[in-house]
């Protein structure tokens, strides 16, 4: 029987999704046949297939906001315990003199990947015969297009990571094959429909928000707190949909499916990457799966 697992998007969170995956694969012992992300997700399923956890957690919990932005279109202070985002109007406007469409660039995440993600981390998840696919989101086709590591070279498949990583308007727009590429989350977030239509019949899906929205936005200050507010909105709409399809495919299919949320909300800009925070939401993520498991409450 065809096991899944689908993580869906959310940048730093995705921390607290390898916490899970950790779980369940290590004390759960389940074994995946398939691996699906989007995102940071995408991040995550190449290690996991390969069962390289031990290293794709160091990664995820020494992550900074230089391994990310080449140009970083956020300044980052932090008051004590608070943590105050502001948008870089310097950057934005460097970005925009230098003819890029974009407020920020993430070409460092780019070559991250491809020191994280190994030649052999690629050749091992292949050889264990495990199905890693990743989400992106062609624009100039306007199309969601799912892209399989048994069927790309080494160097087209970390493309298709950092693709699937890039959410616009604030990372690199990819041009690839002539066509522009972004966040596979602009298309699906958690792509339980696809694993269904790869022939899942048991679905392990991690949803990195909580099941019932938990806080109101604060009042827009100005243009990008509204553009910010805006995504936002329309991410949380493709997930209730995305949610709701895979739920009554699952049902229709007589596909075993179990959800996992976060129980609380992790942070309001999940493009700060803080390796403190990341550190203490991968063992959040793993101990939230024992205590879920423990109770039965996932059925």
């Amino acid at each position: 029987m065809k096991k899944a697992l689908v993580i869906s998007g959310g940048g730093s969170k995705g921390a607290f999704a390898g916490g899970i995956a950790q779980y369940l694969m290590e004390e759960e012992q389940r074994d995946y046949d398939l691996f699906v992300g989007t995102s940071t997700g995408s991040l995550l399923v190449s290690h996991l297939a390969a069962q390289k956890i031990a290293a794709i957690k160091h990664a995820f919990t020494h992550v900074t906001q230089a391994a990310i932005f080449s140009n970083n279109p956020f300044v980052v202070k932090q008051t004590g315990k608070l943590t105050k985002i502001k948008i870089n109007h310097f950057n934005v406007v460097k970005n925009f003199i230098r003819g890029k469409k974009t407020f920020g660039e993430s070409e460092n995440l780019r070559k991250l990947i491809a020191r994280e993600i190994s030649k052999e981390v690629f050749e091992t998840a292949k050889a264990k015969h495990k199905e890693v696919v990743v989400c992106v989101s062609n624009f100039t086709l306007n199309e969601i297009e799912y892209k399989s590591l048994s069927a790309c070279s080494y160097e087209d498949f970390l493309d298709w990571i950092w693709v699937s990583c890039n959410f616009l308007p604030f990372m690199s727009l990819v041009v690839k094959n002539r066509f522009e590429y972004a966040d596979g989350g602009f298309g699906c977030i958690i792509a339980i429909e696809e694993a269904i239509r790869r022939g899942a019949k048991e679905i392990d899906a991690i949803m990195l928000n909580t099941e019932v929205q938990q806080l109101n936005r604060m009042r827009s200050r100005n243009a990008f707190d509204v553009l910010l507010s805006t995504l936002d909105f329309m991410g949380d709409q493709i997930v209730k949909d995305n949610i709701k399809v895979g739920q009554l495919l699952a049902k229709e299919k007589g596909v075993k499916l179990r959800l996992f949320y976060t129980p609380k909300v992790l942070t309001t800009n999940s493009l700060v990457f803080d390796r403190h925070e990341m550190e203490n939401w991968w063992q959040e993520g793993w101990e939230h799966a024992q205590h879920e498991l423990s109770s039965n409450s996932l059925g």
